[in-house]
Parts: C-alpha cells; sequence; structure tokens
C-alpha cells in the first residue's frame, strides 16, 4: 500500500500527523485482533487486520525513507553553508527544502543566514533572506521550548522518589518509640541512687 509522497519523495504527512496515524494503527490492530472478541470489527476482521499490519509496514518504511532523505538534505546543507558567500542561492534553495521536510535550523544556519541577512542585496532579495531568517528563528525557537517542556517529565521519571518527611512533633506532643530500638528497662530509666560515702575518721593529735 504506497504511502503519498510530496517533492522529491518527502511524505506528504507531517510528523505529528504521523504520529496520529500510527496511533489510529495501533488501536486498529488491537481491535482486530486474535485477542479482541469475536465479531467485534465485522465478518472480515481478518482481513482488515492484513490491510492494517501492510499499513503498519509502509508507515515504518516511509518514516525511514524520511529520515534517510532528511539527513541527504542536511549533509547537502552543510556543503553550500561551507562555500558561503559565494554560494547564497544555492545555500538559500537547500534551507528551503530542509525547512520542507520538517528540519529545524540549527545555531550555524542561523548564523549564516544573519549574516547573509547583513550583505547588501536588492530589495526583494534583502526581504527574502529577512523573512527567511525570521521564519528560522522561530522555529528554533520553538523547538527548544519544546525540549524545556520534555525535559521536566523526563528528569523526574528518572529520579528516585524523594522519601516522604517525617512529621514535626507538636509543642507537648511525645515521640514515638522506634520500632528498631529496645524499650528501656526500669533500671535504665530509673537507676538505682548510691548511698553516699561515709566521711573520713578526724585523726587524733
Amino acid at each position: 500500500m504506497p504511502m503519498p509522497y510530496g517533492s522529491r519523495g518527502g511524505m506528504a504527512f507531517s510528523a505529528d500527523e504521523l504520529r496520529v496515524l500510527r496511533r489510529a494503527l495501533a488501536h486498529a490492530i488491537r481491535s482486530t485482533s486474535p485477542t479482541a472478541p469475536l465479531g467485534a470489527f465485522g465478518p472480515d476482521g481478518e482481513t482488515d487486520l492484513q490491510e492494517y499490519l501492510r499499513l503498519d509496514e509502509a508507515v515504518d518504511e516511509a518514516v525511514r525513507e524520511g529520515g534517510r532523505l532528511r539527513a541527504f538534505l542536511l549533509a547537502d546543507l552543510a556543503r553550500y553553508r561551507e562555500t558561503l558567500p559565494g554560494s547564497a542561492a544555492g545555500y538559500l534553495a537547500r534551507l528551503q527544502e530542509v525547512l520542507s521536510a520538517d528540519c529545524v535550523p540549527g545555531p550555524d544556519d542561523l548564523a549564516a543566514l544573519r549574516a547573509l541577512a547583513g550583505q547588501p542585496a536588492g530589495p526583494a532579495e534583502r526581504d527574502r533572506r529577512a523573512a527567511l531568517l525570521r521564519r528560522c528563528e522561530q522555529l528554533a525557537e520553538l523547538s527548544v521550548r519544546a525540549r524545556l517542556r520534555v525535559l521536566p517529565a523526563a528528569r523526574s521519571a528518572d529520579e528516585p522518589p524523594r522519601p516522604a518527611p517525617r512529621p514535626t512533633p507538636r509543642p507537648g506532643e511525645r515521640k514515638a518509640p522506634r520500632p528498631d530500638r529496645p524499650i528501656p528497662t526500669p533500671g535504665e530509666v530509673f537507676p538505682p541512687r548510691r548511698k553516699p560515702a561515709p566521711p573520713p575518721a578526724a585523726r587524733t593529735a
């Protein structure tokens, strides 16, 4: 079952749309699996299951192909970036393709765009570079914010649970005995008093 592709082999689905599609496929496969109740998905459940499995494989292959395409585009973009400013026209064209493949521009691309935006050019070209720089800056900022939202949840999942704080005893409240300490005997709590020593005998002259 072929997947829809855009220009130069790029998938027509965005990353968010692919996640929704994969969740829907996983739900459909579970609904038509042999462990589902009999007749849960109609008399053609077995045929539907095979179709969903083939579609799931096609999505996996499309994701792998999209990753290979993005890697190629990024490597091509880096080659043009290394020969700036002479390759400005080719670099900007490759950058547009990278953005169309759902890639986020990195710090090197932002620095290159800022340098190109500061160079002399015609009004139309200057406006085009400035608009592309704003778009890349917005995408980079959104990517940073998304990572910051994910970091606290991932960090809290990796950290061991903290022990609950011990309650502070109220004034006048006696502390409960610790179970790991033996109960003191009456002799330890109230030790016997020692008899006072007799005064020394007076010496005779």
